[in-house]
């Protein structure tokens, strides 16, 4: 089920000049696979160079390897090196994103 990502509040809403972490399990996360790539890919642009941002996306989306890093990779590039951290103990996912 899909959401207006138009009322659902943005990631953030500044540019990091350090590493920071993004997170994007929150109930609207859990059921809106598109929202949580929309704003994984904002995350990262606004990420400088040179920092990264630890992505912490829903438990019931799976396992991130399977759904974003090509998405990622396609928005970026060889600008950004995507690690896969850890699975919380929540059921979530932690994906870091070097810029």
């Amino acid at each position: 089920m899909s959401h207006a990502h138009e009322d659902i509040p943005p990631v953030t809403d500044t540019v990091h000049d350090n590493s920071w972490s993004a997170n994007l399990e929150q109930p609207s996360h859990a059921d809106d696979r598109d929202l949580v790539v929309e704003q994984a890919i904002e995350a990262v642009d606004h990420t400088t160079a040179g920092n990264h941002v630890n992505l912490v996306t829903h438990g019931d989306q799976g396992h991130p390897e399977t759904y974003l890093f090509a998405e990622l990779t396609a928005a970026f590039g060889d600008d950004i090196d995507i690690e896969y951290v850890q699975q919380c103990g929540c059921g979530g996912h932690v994906t870091r994103v070097f810029v």
